[in-house]
C-alpha cells in the first residue's frame, strides 16, 4: 500500500492514546475514480455528505498538548471503508456500504458490484490499513501496558437515507461503546470532557467502537470509544467551512485524552 494512504503521527512515548481518524479525507486515486459511476458534480456532492470533514483538525488540536498518537486515513472512505467488515457479516453491505461501497448515501449506484474489483481494493487498501492499525495499537500496548483507541467521527444533523438507525436521537456528541472494550471510567471521562459541547448521548445514531480483530474481545487492556460529533456544531453542512465550534471540540477531546492518558483504568 502506498504510504500516503494513511499517516501515523507519533506522540509521547508514554501515551497509551491513539486517535483514529478514518473518514476525514476526500482523496480518490485516479484508478479508483474511473470505476465510480458519478460525474464530477455528483462525486463532489457525495463527498460532501460522506466525509467527516475537519475531524483530522479536531484530532490534531487534541493531540498537540496531550502527546496522543494519531492514525489518519488520507483517502476517502469511498475508496474503502476501513471500519467495515470485508465480508457478508457487515450489515451495512445490505445498503451497498460494506468495506467497498456500491451505493451512495442516497441509494444511487456508486460503482458496479464487481467482486474482482472489490477484492483488488481490499488487497491494495483495506488489508494494509488494518495491519498498520493493528500494529499501532499493539505498539501502544507494549510500550505502556494498555492502549486507548478513540475513534474521531462526525455525522450530519439530519439523517441520510443510508443510515440503518437514523430514527433515534442525534445529540451534539454521540459516544459509541462496546460492552467489552469501553469501561465505565472511559465513558465517564468522555461524558465530562464533552459536557460543555451540548447534549452527550450514547450509541445513537451510531453505535460501537473500532478495535483491531487481533485484540477485539480478547485483550481488555485495549479500551475503545467512538466519538461522533454532529456537524452543525462546528461546520456549515454539507461540505462547508468550519466554525468556532471546531476549536471547542478539539479542546474537549484534548481534555478527554488528558484524563484517560494519565494512568486511569
Amino acid at each position: 500500500m502506498n504510504e500516503e494512504a494513511f499517516r501515523i503521527t507519533e506522540g509521547a512515548p508514554d501515551s497509551p492514546v491513539l486517535l483514529h481518524v478514518p473518514h476525514s479525507a476526500r482523496a480518490v486515486p485516479g484508478h479508483v475514480r474511473e470505476r465510480i459511476l458519478l460525474d464530477d458534480a455528483g462525486l463532489a456532492a457525495e463527498l460532501d455528505h460522506m466525509t467527516d470533514a475537519y475531524t483530522d483538525l479536531i484530532a490534531a488540536r487534541a493531540a498537540a498538548p496531550t502527546g496522543a498518537w494519531q492514525f489518519t486515513n488520507r483517502l476517502s472512505r469511498l475508496v474503502v471503508d476501513p471500519e467495515r467488515f470485508p465480508d457478508e457479516r457487515e450489515e451495512m453491505r445490505a445498503v451497498g456500504m460494506g468495506a467497498v461501497y456500491t451505493r451512495t448515501s442516497h441509494g444511487a449506484p456508486l460503482r458496479e458490484d464487481d467482486r474482482k474489483h472489490e477484492r483488488a481494493l481490499l488487497e491494495t487498501y483495506f488489508e494494509p490499513y488494518a495491519a498498520a492499525m493493528t500494529a499501532a495499537v499493539q505498539d501502544r500496548l507494549e510500550a505502556t501496558g494498555r492502549a486507548v483507541v478513540i475513534d474521531v467521527h462526525s455525522y450530519p444533523g439530519a439523517p441520510l437515507p443510508y443510515e440503518l438507525h437514523g430514527d433515534g436521537p442525534r445529540p451534539a456528541v454521540c459516544l459509541g461503546t462496546d460492552i467489552f472494550h469501553t469501561p465505565p471510567w472511559l465513558l465517564d471521562a468522555a461524558r465530562e470532557a464533552f459536557a460543555s459541547c451540548g447534549e452527550v448521548g450514547f450509541d445513537s445514531p451510531f453505535a460501537g467502537t473500532y478495535v483491531p480483530l487481533k485484540h477485539y474481545g480478547e485483550v481488555r487492556e485495549v479500551s475503545a470509544l467512538m466519538v461522533e460529533i454532529r456537524r452543525d456544531g462546528y461546520m456549515t453542512e454539507p461540505g462547508g467551512a468550519p466554525g468556532d465550534g471546531l476549536d471547542r471540540l478539539g479542546d474537549a477531546l484534548a481534555a478527554l485524552v488528558a484524563a484517560v492518558g494519565t494512568g486511569r483504568g
